[in-house]
This record gives structure tokens, sequence and C-alpha cells, in this order.
């Protein structure tokens, strides 16, 4: 019997069942809910609209975590008859929720900037550079928890961007305090939330065009659908491959649908073969699970003849023909 490998299957369950990973979202939750009480609350003192953009930022990332956790512990729920790829969907549709999220989270904070800018109010630039010091430290240490991770999952990469995004504004905010803090010009407040508003969208941007084309069934961006039939043909006994269908269960997990033409006078051990070696070369193009149909160049495909070197142009859901 052919000895079938499932590199991607078997990282997923690692990645998943990771006892490091379930620390690093909890011990990011707590740490950036700490903070976020913290700055909000020297940003009410103050009156500073930079610390309370930015901490409205930190909250929705604590909720990301938060998101993301529970889609980690969703996605190792099993299957039954009634969800038959179990809630693996959930990774995706977190993603995408946080995307949402964030954006509308840019709205809040941009009215309140514009308000602040034609009135602005007199803030203590020392106070602000200090707490926003400390978002440093703490963002960049939750970054730092999920670099190592952050290209196997789209919630991670999600949660490490917005950790890092955070970061750099906190820089930000550090030095509007001392420029604050030396000169007095009060506008500079309102004018770093205006900045915060440009990071967190360029950060979110990606995060929610990923999530939107995986929550439509779209082919993942890391599958190349001509590697795909190169490595088909390239198979012994494979003379065509049609139909392709791809997307993504999760975001870790992606499947395929195709037809495939062997030769005629094949037996059934050659042609389970033949799936078990493509099988094979798929998982190292960044999919998980595939389900092939075989047919002859003279059977019948649906309601036409399937033509030899057609490849079919991928649709948005994934039924087998």
């Amino acid at each position: 019997m052919p000895h079938v490998h499932d590199h991607a299957h078997d990282h997923l369950n690692q990645l998943q069942g990771s006892n490091k990973i379930h620390r690093a979202l909890w011990l990011g939750i707590l740490l950036n809910t700490a903070f976020v009480i913290i700055e909000a609350g020297a940003g009410f003192w103050q009156g500073s609209m930079a610390l309370l953009s930015d901490a409205g930022h930190n909250l929705f990332d604590v909720a990301s975590l938060a998101m993301a956790l529970l889609a980690f512990r969703l996605a190792k729920v099993k299957p039954n008859d009634n969800f038959t790829y179990g809630y693996r969907k959930t990774t995706i549709l977190v993603a995408l929720l946080n995307a949402v999220i964030l954006l509308i989270g840019i709205g809040g904070i941009g009215f309140e900037a514009v308000r602040r800018l034609i009135q602005p109010e007199p803030i203590r630039g020392g106070v602000m550079a200090i707490v926003a010091a400390a978002g440093i430290i703490i963002n960049g240490f939750t970054a730092f928890l999920f670099i190592k991770d952050k290209d196997k999952d789209l919630n991670l990469k999600g949660a490490y961007l917005h950790m890092a995004a955070d970061a750099l504004v906190s820089l930000g905010v550090v030095i509007a305090g001392l420029v604050i803090m030396w000169t007095k010009w009060y506008p500079l407040d309102p004018v770093v939330s205006f900045i915060i508003m440009i990071v967190i969208l360029v950060s979110t941007w990606g995060l929610l065009k990923d999530s939107l084309r995986l929550s439509l069934d779209g082919v993942p961006k890391e599958v190349d659908l001509e590697a795909v039939r190169c490595a088909a043909l390239e198979t012994k006994g494979v003379l065509d491959i049609h139909h392709i269908h791809v997307w993504a269960m999760s975001t870790t997990q992606n499947a395929l649908t195709a037809h495939l033409v062997v030769p005629p006078d094949l037996n059934v051990a050659d042609t389970e073969s033949i799936k078990d070696s493509l099988k094979h070369k798929l998982e190292h193009l960044h999919i998980n699970h595939s389900t092939f149909e075989v047919e002859t160049q003279d059977e019948i495909c649906g309601e036409k003849i399937c033509p030899p070197a057609e490849m079919a142009v991928p649709h948005s859901h994934p039924h087998a023909h």
C-alpha cells in the first residue's frame, strides 16, 4: 500500500493544539486588557485624544485576540452530521470580523479627532509620553509572542500585525507627548490620532482582503493553480486535469476537487497509486485535502465530453461535478 504523507494536516493539529499558542493568546489578552484600562484612564484624566484613540485601538486588539482564541478552539471541534467540516470556517469569519471591527473603529477615532482639531484642549505631554512608552513595551512583547507563527495562520498574522502596529503607534504618541510638553502645541494630539488611523488602515487592509477572499471561497493566495496543474500533468498516468476547484476550509487548511483523465486500461490499484502520488505533491503546494474524480477521455463529464487540456475557472462554491 502506498505510504501517504499528511505533513500539513499533522502540522495543523500541532498548531491548533499547541499550548504555546494558547498561552500566547491568553497572555496577550491579559497584558493588553490591563494596558487598555491604564491608557484609557490616563486619556480621560488628561483629555488626550491620542491616548483615548490608541486605547480604543488596543481594545479592538484585545477583542481580536479573544476571537482568535475562540476560533482556534472551535476549529478543533469534530465534524458532525450538520457541520461536516466542523467549525473550521470560523477561523476565516473571525479574521473578517476583526478587520471590519477595526475599520469601524477608524471611523470613531476620525470623528473625535476632527472635533479636537477644531477645538484643541490642553493636555500634559509628559503623562501622555509615559503612558505611551508603556504601550511600546507591552505591544512589542505581545507581537514577539506571535512572530514565529505569524505566517502559519491568518488570525495569528493579524494579531502580530496589530500588535506591531500598536507598538509603532505608541512610539508616535511618545514623540507627540514630548513635543507637546516642550512646545505646548496642543493640535498635535488630534494630528497623531489621524496618523494612528492611517497605520490601522494600512495594517488592516491586507487582512480584510485576505479574509474576504477566503470567506467567498476564493482561491487562497498561497495556492498557484498553474503549479497545481503542472504537478498533475507531471504525475505518471495523468493525461489531463480539469474542473479544478480550490477553496479554504480554514485559515490554515485548503481543499481541492478536480477531474483526472487517465488511460482507459488502468486497473484500480494503478488509479489509487496515481491519486496518492498527486495528493502528496499537492500537500507541498499548500493543499491539505484533495478529492479526485477519475475518468477516461471518452467518458461523459456532466453534459459534455471534457476536451483535453481544459482547465476550468475556479468557482466560488466547491461543488464536485
